[in-house]
């Protein structure tokens, strides 16, 4: 048969391979800087975008989608054309996708300094944003489908089942978690409350590890792997039970955040339940990748990209025998809110998508430069600093979270607290702090070496922009053959897998969010419980835009030492009013849902100014610019017009004089500030707000008790 000749595009490759390297030493960087403010507060230099609450979003978001990211589009661009035996369908659509991808990174290195968050965790970017996030996506799948379609290879390889899978379920995930009702330019409300936004979000939080984290990354495994090693997959078999159980169950285990919170009962086991059952379609999946270096052991001890490759598979296998684990209550309950949960999620981060990620970048630079790797005693010197990184890094971290849990939970023999004060937990934690930071110091002087080798290996060659290949056209793409096995008659039909694979995903979520969008079966109300005021409202933005809910949770569970700390457990129907919900995932500081009443104002005034005045030791930052800022009463009023549009029962009185009534408010609140000598502070202080949003806390159940 003739073969028709055609070029592959590597600049394409290139260019996410190179925003790759560039965004991961800025994520790493954010994160040291992060860690260090935790046992060095000054680093917050007074500066509110410098602060942690912001930046930690910054990392977090660039570390998942700039820097992984832009990975995982590098590899799929790679290996999808020589799968395929094609190219891909659109050099254009490949620009767009590459430069759109880069301005919505930038975009949102912009706007989360400055505060601009919806508060939800991994999808903290505002509306404008979410909206060029789904049509950047929408242009990736348009160009992966249209290349599937015009491929010369009859079978789609199993790589290519993860990045169809990728492309449909983050495409769901990001559209329903961010359905929102935009109040300004950058500022909109969940369209969601209390426990339907705790789920929806944590359906997306869980699921946008499994399926931007994990699935194509997984699609990068099976191709790069097999070409580093030199030997096929291990099981073909093996490689479908793997595919097919993991995206089927993972899209439940979701509610395993929410274990003991007022989230149903018949939603956390469903979490649990399936969490446990994903340790099978996990492991299998490591030991499909281990198992293909049968043979091969040897060249690992010489190859820097085989080390890589080996502990990213390894850390892939802890990561999720660890994960369905802490889903258990009785292991939850230790766990979840410390710093144990931290260390969990970065065996997978640093561990399985960073050393995986290295390996492929160090696999692939040379073969698109024309050379060979500049030094790969370099690249060997990297992966033994990064395992380093890793191990400072994770087993401080579990050390804190032990100790923390255990100092939470016990009492004296009178029954009081044995650690009443919250802040003890935290300093003794400090040194811990201390090495996690060193860690992360050690991963990114890795990653620097890694810099220094990608320059100096493209310095000695020169880029191979449209490399040249051959195959037969393809004839009778869909026609079964005698004998074949059932799934390979799938494999011919792209759409068809995608039609399944979507409704694979579907079913979880569908089971798991439905039910609980029915307010009055699920979450009953309670009849004390109001609407925030006005004022209340614009200082629970303040509380968000801060990022206040990165430190502080607001939900106390139903434990002895979590009701003797903070006060009644929380209930599902305190929460029918937020939008979003603010529930928290860490407990850096105490949580907050019953502080309420619990300080006087002038105490949160100081404790804003400088914590250390009213808790000597404090790793909380200073937040000077409120006591000055002016609190823009004219943008109240929009807010609850938009909260009666998500159902919030404000009448149109209090929508028309919200400014009025909210000044109101502030000037009461003001004048008791001020009877403190040392306090002079005007209403329209943005303290002012955040005071009243803070003492509002947890208040209505009192009146129900």
């Amino acid at each position: 048969m003739e073969k028709e000749i055609f070029k592959y595009d590597n600049v394409t490759t290139r260019n996410f391979l190179v925003a790759t390297v560039v965004w991961g030493v800025i994520a790493f960087l954010v994160g040291l800087t992060a860690a260090i403010q935790l046992f060095y507060p000054d680093l917050n230099l007074d500066l509110p975008w410098l602060t942690f609450g912001r930046l930690r979003a910054l990392h977090t978001n660039g570390a998942i989608f700039a820097f992984v990211g832009n990975a995982i589009f590098a590899g799929v661009y790679h290996s999808m054309q020589r799968l395929l035996k094609t190219r891909m369908a659109s050099d254009l659509l490949s620009k767009i996708h590459f430069i759109g991808w880069q301005l919505i990174i930038v975009s949102a290195v912009i706007t989360l300094p400055m505060g601009f968050t919806s508060s939800k965790e991994y999808a903290e970017l505002e509306w404008p944003i979410d909206i060029a996030i789904a049509l950047v996506w929408v242009i990736f799948g348009i160009n992966m489908f249209w290349t599937i379609l015009k491929r010369r290879e009859r079978h789609l390889y199993v790589a290519i089942w993860f990045y169809i899978a990728t492309f449909v379920t983050v495409a769901v995930l990001h559209i329903v978690n961010n359905i929102e009702l935009p109040v300004s330019a950058f500022k909109s409300y969940s369209v969601f409350a209390g426990v339907q936004d705790a789920l929806v979000q944590w359906w997306y939080g869980h699921n946008a590890v499994a399926f931007f984290l994990t699935t194509p990354v997984l699609g990068l495994m099976y191709y790069f792997l097999p070409k580093a090693a030199e030997r096929p997959v291990y099981s073909y078999r093996l490689s479908i039970i793997h595919f097919w159980a993991l995206i089927f169950i993972y899209i439940w285990a979701g509610p395993h955040h929410l274990l003991y919170t007022a989230l149903p009962d018949w939603a956390q086991s469903l979490g649990t339940v399936f969490s446990i059952m994903l340790i099978f379609p996990s492991w299998g999946g490591m030991i499909n990748g281990l198992l293909t270096l049968r043979g091969a052991w040897d060249r690992v001890r010489d190859s820097a990209v085989l080390k890589f490759f080996v502990v990213a598979i390894s850390a892939y296998g802890m990561a999720t025998l660890e994960g369905p684990l802490l889903s258990l209550k009785n292991l939850n309950a230790i766990a979840h809110y410390t710093d144990w949960i931290p260390a969990h999620v970065h065996i997978g981060t640093l561990g399985w998508n960073g050393f995986l990620i290295f390996g492929m970048i160090y696999w692939l630079l040379p073969r698109l430069y024309q050379t060979s790797l500049y030094s790969e005693k370099l690249a060997n010197w990297h992966f033994f600093i990064g395992t380093l990184g890793i191990v400072f890094w994770a087993l401080p971290m579990y050390v804190a979270g032990f100790t923390q849990s255990m100092m939470w939970k016990q009492f004296n023999p009178d029954g009081s607290l044995l650690y009443g004060n919250f802040l003890e937990t935290v300093t003794q934690i400090i040194p811990m702090y201390m090495l996690r930071a060193f860690g992360g110091l050690l991963y990114l002087a890795g990653a620097t070496l890694l810099v220094i080798n990608v320059v100096l290996t493209i310095k000695s060659g020169s880029l191979l922009r449209n490399e040249e290949a051959s195959a037969p056209a393809l004839a009778k793409r869909y026609q079964k053959e005698k004998g074949e096995y059932w799934h390979r008659w799938i494999e011919r039909r792209p759409v068809t897998l995608l039609f399944w694979s979507t409704v694979v995903i579907l079913i979880g979520g569908a089971v798991e969010i439905i039910p609980t969008m029915k307010i009055d079966a699920n979450v009953p109300k309670l009849e004390a419980v109001k609407p925030y005021t006005p004022l209340e409202l614009a200082g629970r933005d303040l509380y968000i835009r801060e990022g206040c809910n990165a430190c502080h949770s607001q939900m106390v569970r139903p434990f002895r030492s979590e009701t003797a700390r903070y006060g009644e457990y929380s209930k599902a129907g305190e929460f029918v009013y937020d939008h979003p919900f603010l529930w928290g995932s860490k407990r850096t500081g105490p949580d907050l849902h019953r502080v309420g009443g619990k300080y006087l104002n002038s105490w949160h005034y100081y404790h804003m100014k400088d914590p250390t005045i009213m808790s000597p030791g404090s790793i909380m930052p200073r937040y000077g610019w409120l006591l000055t800022n002016a609190l823009d009463f004219e943008s109240i009023r929009p807010k609850i017009e938009a909260m009666i549009t998500l159902g919030v029962p404000y009448t149109a009185e209090e929508a028309e004089h919200a400014d009025a009534i909210a000044l109101e408010q502030a000037q009461k609140i003001a004048e008791n500030l001020n009877k403190d000598e040392n306090i002079e502070v005007l209403p329209e202080n943005e303290i002012v707000a955040l005071i009243a949003y803070l003492q509002r806390l947890g208040t209505d159940i009192k009146t129900v008790e």
